[in-house]
C-alpha cells in the first residue's frame, strides 16, 4: 500500500506515536479519574456519542461490563438535546461523552441536560479547549493532534486507548494496565501490515457485511462506517452471533464478507459462521486467531492475536485503516474529502 499521499494515510500512521504521548501525559489525570469513579460506585454508566465516536462508546461498553462489572447504556443525544427528558436517575451516574471535536451542539446540549440531573460528565475529546471539555466534570484529552482528513483515524485509535486506560484505572485491572504498556508497539506492527490482498475482492463490490463479536464488534461497526464514508461501499456491521438471525440470507455466491475475529471467549462460533458463508460461495475475508479464521477465502495477517483481546481489537482497526485508505483510492475516491461530509457534524 505504497505511493499514497493522502492525509488519511499520514494521520493513520501517526497513531502509535500519539498513543505513546497520550499514555504518558494522561497518567496522573486518568489515575485520579479512575479513583473518583471507583469511589463513586455508580449502579451503571452511560455513553453519549455519534458516528465513529459511537463505535468507541460501544467499545467502552464491552470494556466496562467485562473488566469493571459496570453496566453501560447508550444515552441518545436527542433525549437531552431535543426532548430535555434526561431521567433523574442519572444523578451520580458517569456519562461518558465522546467527541473528537467536542463541538457538536446536540452532544453539548445532551451533556448539559444530564449534568442538570446530577450526572457526572466524563468527556473524552481531542480538543481539550472545546465546549464539551469545558463543561465536563472530568475531561480526558486523547492528544491525537490536529486531524485534517474528514475520515477520522488517529483520533479514534487514541480514543479507544484512552478508554482502555480509563477502564484499567477504574477497575484496578492489573492485566489491563499491563496491556497498555504494549499497545503502542502493537499499533506500530499493525500499521505496517499489508492487507492489500483484499483489494481485488472489494474494489467492485456493491455491498458488504462486516462481522465482529465482543471487543471486535465495535471495530466492525467502525469499519463499516469508514467503508461507506471513504469508498462509497454499502457496508453493514453485525455480530457474528446476530447475523444468522436474518442478515445472512442476503449473502450468496461471490458476495464479500469481512470478519474481525476476537481473541477472547467471543471467538466461539466464528469458525462455524465463516464455514456457513463459505459453503454458499461467499468470499470471506477474515483476520484474527488462526483457529477462528482458517476457513476464510482470504486470511489477512493478524494484527494483535497474542495481546490482550482489547489491544488486539484496536490493532485490527489500525491495520484496517490502511486497507480502507487503499480501497478508497482503488475505487477512484478521495478519502480525505468524502462527498456531503464535514469534519464537525452540527446536529441538534
Amino acid at each position: 500500500m505504497t505511493g499514497s499521499t493522502t492525509l488519511m494515510r499520514a494521520e493513520m500512521l501517526e497513531a502509535p506515536l500519539r498513543v505513546r504521548e497520550q499514555l504518558t501525559r494522561n497518567a496522573d489525570l486518568v489515575r485520579a479519574a479512575g479513583e473518583r469513579l471507583r469511589a463513586l460506585g455508580p449502579p451503571f454508566a452511560a455513553t453519549l456519542a455519534r458516528g465513529s465516536s459511537d463505535q468507541a462508546a460501544a467499545f467502552a461498553k464491552v470494556l466496562l461490563e467485562t473488566r469493571a462489572g459496570v453496566p453501560v447504556l447508550s444515552h441518545s443525544p436527542s433525549i437531552g438535546s431535543l426532548y430535555h427528558a434526561t431521567s433523574p436517575r442519572f444523578a451520580g451516574v458517569p456519562l461518558i461523552a465522546i467527541s473528537q471535536s467536542g463541538k457538536s451542539p446536540d452532544l453539548i446540549a445532551a451533556a448539559q441536560d444530564a449534568q442538570a440531573q446530577g450526572a457526572v460528565v466524563v468527556a473524552i475529546v481531542n480538543d481539550a479547549a472545546s465546549p464539551l471539555a469545558t463543561l465536563a466534570d472530568i475531561a480526558i484529552p486523547v492528544h491525537a493532534g490536529a486531524e485534517r482528513s474528514v475520515a477520522a483515524t488517529k483520533s479514534l485509535i487514541a480514543t479507544l486507548v484512552a478508554l482502555v486506560h480509563l477502564a484499567a484505572e477504574w477497575s484496578g485491572d492489573a492485566g489491563l494496565r499491563a496491556a497498555l504498556a504494549t499497545v503502542a508497539d502493537r499499533l506500530d506492527t499493525a500499521a505496517a501490515q499489508d492487507w492489500g490482498a483484499a483489494i481485488p475482492l472489494l474494489t467492485g463490490a456493491a455491498s458488504l457485511l462486516v462481522l465482529g463479536r465482543g471487543p471486535t464488534l465495535p471495530i466492525a461497526g467502525e469499519a463499516a462506517l469508514k467503508l461507506k464514508e471513504t469508498s462509497g461501499l454499502h457496508a453493514e456491521a453485525f455480530s457474528v452471533a446476530e447475523v444468522a438471525h436474518g442478515p445472512m440470507t442476503l449473502i450468496g455466491a461471490g458476495d464479500p464478507v469481512l470478519v474481525f475475529a476476537p481473541a477472547d471467549a467471543a471467538r466461539a462460533g466464528v469458525a462455524e459462521r465463516i464455514a456457513d458463508f463459505a459453503a454458499r460461495g461467499a468470499r470471506v475475508i477474515a483476520t484474527g486467531p488462526a483457529d477462528a479464521v482458517g476457513g476464510a477465502t482470504l486470511v489477512l495477517p493478524a494484527a494483535g492475536e497474542a495481546d490482550d483481546p482489547v489491544v488486539a481489537a484496536i490493532a485490527e482497526l489500525q491495520a484496517f485503516y490502511g486497507l480502507a485508505e487503499h480501497l478508497a483510492r482503488a475505487r477512484g475516491r478521495d478519502p480525505d474529502q468524502p462527498p456531503h461530509l464535514a469534519k464537525v457534524t452540527r446536529t441538534l
